[in-house]
């Protein structure tokens, strides 16, 4: 489990080997065998001994603002594995096997994308004909980056580009399937212009926070990207490897307003716009997170969402130390 402060002034401190919540005169306390990491997401204090308990246990603190970005992690200060893993990162952005792992990731986004709308046009007949326009139009544009050729710095662009316009028609379809008093006019951040958005944002905030800790385990750096280009403290592999999974935090947003869970009270009104309250943030945590810790398909075995995360980051981790001692 994840174990997720929202309340103003709450105290984490330990007792043992057991995490203690007090909100307040109220006590809650944890098993840290139970705790896989911890979001701090409003004001909170932290003894010494919890920050100790959770870097023995190998639990990472993540502070998130009020958006929903992680700006800061307390963690042990170990690699997740041999340098080697990164050395050959570097390295391997720039092979042929570099570009199609990078397509892959893009292709993969747009393959959970189209698989989620035909999802949804056999439980909406009456969307059918405008959700067929949008997976069609998806489709085209997918089979575009599957025929992309040549060293990823030439095609990045083009590579961009045509996601760029996968996003705009992907947007166009969700918005269908909202209810019509919460449609929105377009994809906005910091802060949302409308309540989807503001959902959308914070859930992807912490798949963020999710697909860094999976790639650190696993020995990869998250500065080094293969789409996104390497600019100064901006984690570029967190930001590609995420694409393939931004398509949990859609359906579990899409899903709130599909049980109508979403109203206007988990939302503060900004001069320029919205932010999720304490009881928003409590709504869509416990939900993502149910969400995630559901078992699924992978491979040949039964595991929790969220585990294929780390178990796809091993195996990319292991094909790197491949590579890298055919080449010594």
């Amino acid at each position: 489990m994840n174990l997720v402060l929202t309340t103003f002034g709450t105290y984490l401190h330990r007792n043992g080997e057991m995490f203690v919540v007090k909100v307040k005169e109220e006590k809650n306390e944890i098993s840290s065998r139970k705790v896989r990491s911890i979001f701090i997401t409003t004001g909170a204090s932290l003894s010494t001994d919890a920050i100790q308990l959770a870097i023995e246990r190998n639990i990472d603190i993540v502070f998130l603002d009020k958006y929903g970005h992680p700006y800061g992690r307390v963690w042990h200060g170990k690699l997740g594995s041999t340098t080697a893993i990164r050395r050959q990162q570097l390295r391997f952005a720039d092979t042929d096997e570099g570009v199609e792992l990078a397509k892959s990731w893009i292709i993969q986004k747009l393959d959970n994308q189209i698989n989620y709308l035909t999802s949804a046009r056999q439980k909406r007949s009456r969307l059918s004909a405008a959700l067929t326009d949008k997976i069609e139009a998806l489709e085209k544009l997918q089979a575009k980056i599957a025929n992309l050729s040549g060293e990823l710095d030439e095609i990045r662009g083009s590579l961009m580009g045509l996601e760029g316009k996968a996003g705009a028609i992907y947007w166009q379809a969700v918005n269908v399937l909202l209810p019509e008093r919460y449609q929105f006019k377009e994809r906005s951040r910091n802060p949302a212009q409308d309540e989807f958005n503001c959902l959308i944002n914070y859930a992807y905030g912490v798949l963020y926070s999710t697909v860094e800790r999976a790639g650190i385990l696993a020995g990869l750096d998250p500065y080094v990207g293969f789409i996104h280009t390497d600019h100064y403290n901006k984690k570029s592999f967190v930001f590609d490897l995420i694409e393939m999974y931004r398509i949990w935090a859609d359906e579990t947003v899409i899903g709130l307003f599909a049980a109508r869970k979403v109203t206007q009270a988990l939302f503060d009104k900004l001069h320029n716009g919205f932010m999720l309250n304490k009881e928003g943030k409590a709504v869509l945590m416990d939900r993502f997170e149910h969400f995630l810790d559901e078992k699924i398909r992978y491979g040949h075995r039964q595991v929790q969402r969220r585990e294929t995360v780390q178990l796809y980051c091993h195996n990319l981790a292991n094909q790197l130390l491949e590579k890298s001692n055919e080449t010594q």
